[in-house]
């Protein structure tokens, strides 16, 4: 349970804010620059949402997450996926003594408060399929039995944009249940010449815990109660606008009919409404403005737009799409207008 003064603490907004700073501190005391990649990461981890880390290897990705962990005290797996995982290996088996006949349960690696699921694109579908009760429902079966996980209990998937051999796609299930894509880029020259000063200098990085995983849920409700969005929210309407308007249909914006062949789903609208909320808190915002529902459109849309051929091989990328949207889409209806 979380000590009285700290629940008093979190009353005051800056304090929270300090602390976003912090964790954002260690990380970089051991990652140099990728400031979007981490500033995202920790809005999903106060948003509840799972994350898919896009990027070549060698960026940092791996480091990211097991330095965030030590920052935030929390349990840490890591899971390798290769082509012969098996479902098992990640959720746990059944152990049945042939003596006695029981069964007894082996808890796989999936019992952690983040999980970090590597290379995920390089297991086969089955293998994937096995993170789907666990990211949407926070529980796992294991035979006859259905166990709940970590109240903090949030996924981090990498995959390699340029692999092709030895890969398979993620099912679009499993994809739609990240909250964010975020997109991990080479650092600039300046920065990588820090990366390779600190590595050669093998000085290893003393990490203080700002956060503990009992006091990141309670900041979660906190941030809920603060900025409340009811349903007739003019910003919930604005967002759930964008992410309808990313779908194509007759009657609908042509060049998006033309260029698009699914949109992204409801579980969009939530997870736009939801991070948004978390990025105009910790940017000091009472309410949540467009400019925080257009900064958080492009990792909450962009895996959940699946473009046409045509689109391809223009080479039209889904932010592409985005943009469109962003600059159609009326921050007021138009009944509002009128």
């Amino acid at each position: 349970m979380i000590e009285d003064t700290q629940t008093e603490n979190f009353e005051d907004v800056q304090y929270i804010k300090e602390k976003f700073s912090c964790i954002k501190k260690e990380i970089e005391k051991v990652i140099v620059g990728q400031d979007e990649m981490i500033e995202a990461i920790i809005i999903a981890l106060f948003a509840d949402g799972h994350i898919l880390l896009e990027g070549y290897p060698g960026l940092g990705k791996t480091i990211t997450v097991k330095t965030l962990s030590r920052a935030i005290d929390a349990k840490f797996q890591r899971v390798q996926f290769t082509p012969d995982l098996v479902p098992g290996d990640i959720t746990g088996y059944e152990l049945c003594d042939p003596e006695t006949r029981k069964s007894t349960v082996q808890k796989g690696p999936i019992f952690t408060n983040l999980l970090l699921a590597d290379e995920i694109n390089r297991a086969p579908a089955k293998v994937q399929s096995a993170l789907l009760e666990s990211m949407q429902e926070k529980q796992v079966t294991i035979g006859r039995e259905t166990f709940k996980l970590e109240k903090l209990f949030t996924v981090l998937a990498t995959q390699n944009p340029i692999e092709i051999s030895g890969t398979y796609l993620l099912p679009e299930a499993e994809v739609d249940r990240f909250m964010f894509k975020l997109r991990v880029t080479y650092p600039s020259y300046t920065e990588e010449r820090e990366i390779a000063e600190r590595q050669v200098s093998d000085k290893e990085p003393e990490l203080v815990v700002v956060l503990h995983p009992d006091e990141i849920i309670s900041l979660r409700h906190f941030i809920t109660e603060k900025i409340p969005l009811h349903k007739e929210s003019e910003i919930l309407k604005y967002s759930t606008r964008i992410v309808r308007e990313t779908r194509p249909n007759g009657d609908g914006d042509e060049y998006i009919s033309n260029m698009v062949m699914y949109g992204a789903s409801p579980r969009a609208s939530i997870y736009l409404a939801k991070a948004a909320r978390v990025c105009a808190f910790l940017s000091g915002s009472k309410i949540v403005l467009p400019e925080h529902i257009h900064k958080m459109a492009y990792p909450v849309l962009r895996h959940r737009i699946i473009l046409t051929h045509e689109a391809e091989s223009q080479g039209i990328d889904p932010d592409d799409i985005i943009d469109t949207v962003l600059k159609k889409v009326p921050i007021l209806e138009a009944d509002a207008l009128n």
